[in-house]
């Protein structure tokens, strides 16, 4: 599983990556594209915009030149009566159509404006109108009371206009307003801001984007300079130039092309790609599903078979798979697989006719012994001559070997009845103790060895209680004739119990030699023995297996001559496990 779980990620993963990197790769691409070609219209659509300015300050000085040239006009200015000229001026104003048209006497004073709104501030537009006569040429914006006019001036001469008396000047211009605004748009082909110091003057943009415009001043920071303007329902790119006009309020108009009109083709083209990516992924998908159903579930299956090998089961079921290499792996593990099971098999049975070997060896020469010992002491017994002091003597010789042959018996009787299901009862191991010592006490290697059981707590446990005290009482006899055999005067045994809360352990300390070098890596194994004068090696074997069936260990903590320690450890957990079911305490309802 994990496998084909790795390669389907691989797979979607690249091919994620892929796309994605695709999709960053083109986006950089178009997007640099599309700036560079939105700069370069910017660029052309304010030089459009400033054709169609010159385009219509000559149209607009030639109208001016008309009116100008009107003798009524020039009739009405030679009365220099402040209310005739008022009065009389507003006719040549409706018919000239022009958005402003003001009069201005010879003395450079205005005495008649005419506007299409309101007047709140005329002074502002009085100065403007008295510089333009002054002004160079190419300032003709005059911005006053939130209105910007594009503007002309003439002056009315009386008589030609190189001999005649000046009697004044006429000025006419036209407001940017809707008008203007989409005769630019048209020709420059974007959109268009006019901006009077942090006003909105007009705009060509749609009632919503023009009041989510709030960055004029940011604007006028950076003039020439095409910039990012995000609004936020609509991006532009930007560029701004100053108009030249009389006012002292700066104002710029700003030219704008839309980034999403522009980048439609690349919106497009992202869709198209992440369509492809979307099918990459699917195709990896079926890819992976495919790799999984003929190489990585395979594997996975002869995977679980050596698995199921590695903990002894030759039985599992394999089902070649997948391609005819894989099927060739199945068939040659099948081979290797049943070759093991043979080899196991043979090594079984050898190990099994070893142990045999052994068994009957030590059995053999045990018995011998004990059997020499009985018939040598059974011949003296048949004479006649014997004291009743030494048949006494001989008979206690007798028993002794009955007693060794009997003991050897049970031991293989023991032995071969480890790891069968055990009876657990509620049991104090004290009692075990003191019942196991009890009984050596009556084993002739007992004879003049102290045994002390060290005072310790009283504990109690679920375990069986016969195999526990058969146990212990094999460590004790292995005690006692280690101690025996030591060169100590005084041989002793001693028994200490203790208990943690997940623990419980019975240490068997002697004073005896010590255990050899040579059989302490093999000393729990069957048939170990090394100088002892009777048993055949069970003993330690025997108590492995029933500790191993309890969840327990025993150990050798110590070795030294005059000091052996074996450790008895039990698991409490394990112990616990082990209580009957109709021994649980019943679940007290709330």
């Amino acid at each position: 599983m994990r496998m084909r779980t790795i390669l389907l990620v691989s797979l979607l993963s690249l091919a994620c990556g892929l796309t994605v990197m695709s999709l960053v790769v083109i986006h950089g691409v178009l997007d640099g594209q599309i700036r560079e070609n939105l700069v370069a219209s910017l660029s052309g659509s304010t030089l459009t915009f400033e054709n169609l300015e010159r385009q219509r300050q000559q149209s607009l000085d030639r109208e001016v030149a008309l009116i100008a040239d009107l003798p009524p006009l020039k009739a009405l200015m030679t009365t220099h009566d402040l209310k005739t000229i008022q009065d009389g001026g507003a006719v040549f104003w409706r018919d000239s159509g022009s958005d402003l048209l003001a009069l201005i006497d010879a003395s450079g004073n205005v005495v008649a404006i005419y506007t299409k709104v309101n007047l709140p501030d005329q002074r502002s537009l009085d100065l403007q109108l008295v510089r333009l006569l002054d002004a160079p040429s190419a300032q003709r914006y005059i911005f006053s009371n939130s209105q910007l006019y594009q503007v002309s001036y003439h002056t009315l001469v009386f008589g030609s206009e190189a001999t005649g008396t000046p009697l004044g000047y006429v000025v006419a211009g036209y407001a940017i307003d809707d008008r203007t605004g989409r005769e630019v748009r048209e020709a420059a082909d974007a959109d268009v801001v006019f901006v009077g110091a942090d006003q909105i003057v007009f705009s060509t943009l749609d009632p919503k984007a023009t009041s989510d415009l709030r960055q004029p001043l940011i604007l006028l920071n950076s003039p020439g300079n095409p910039i990012d303007l995000q609004l936020p329902k609509a991006h532009y790119l930007a560029t701004s130039l100053t108009l030249p006009t009389l006012s002292e309020i700066p104002v710029r108009l700003f030219v704008l092309k839309s980034y999403d009109q522009a980048s439609s083709f690349a919106l497009k083209l992202n869709r198209l790609l992440l369509g492809i990516g979307l099918f990459v992924v699917l195709l990896g998908t079926a890819l992976a599903l495919y790799i999984a159903g003929t190489i990585t579930r395979p594997l996975e299956m002869l995977l679980a078979g050596a698995r199921a090998l590695g903990s002894g089961n030759f039985d599992y079921h394999l089902n070649p798979r997948g391609s005819r290499e894989l099927k060739e792996l199945s068939a040659a593990f099948e081979q290797m697989r049943n070759q093991v099971r043979l080899s196991q098999q043979q090594q079984v049975e050898s190990a099994r006719l070893a142990i045999i070997g052994r068994m009957a060896s030590s059995i053999s020469h045990d018995l011998r012994h004990y059997l020499s010992a009985v018939y040598a002491n059974a011949e003296f017994l048949s004479h006649s001559g014997a004291s009743e002091r030494e048949r006494e003597e001989l008979m206690e010789e007798v028993k002794v070997a009955v007693q060794g042959m009997t003991e050897t018996l049970e031991s293989l009787l023991i032995f071969s009845r480890t790891g069968t299901s055990l009876h657990p009862t509620y049991e104090s191991l004290n009692v075990l103790i003191e019942r196991s010592v009890g009984m050596l006490r009556m084993h002739p290697d007992a004879q003049h060895v102290s045994v002390i059981i060290e005072d310790g707590p009283n504990i109690e446990a679920w375990l069986d209680a016969r195999t526990i005290e058969r146990a212990i009482y094999n460590l004790l006899i292995n005690a006692v004739q280690a101690a025996h055999g030591g060169s100590q005067n005084n041989p002793a045994v001693r028994i200490r119990l203790t208990e943690s809360p997940s623990h419980i352990e019975l240490r068997i300390n002697d004073n005896g030699p010590g255990v050899a070098p040579a059989i302490r890596g093999t000393l729990f194994e069957p048939f170990v023995s090394n100088g002892k004068r009777r048993g055949i090696g069970l003993g330690l074997s025997i108590t492995a297996r029933i500790m191993q069936d309890h969840g327990g260990s025993v150990r050798l903590e110590e070795s030294n001559p005059g000091s052996t320690t074996f450790v008895l450890e039990l698991d409490r957990r394990v112990l616990e496990s082990m209580r009957p079911a109709a021994q649980e305490e019943p679940a007290i309802l709330p």
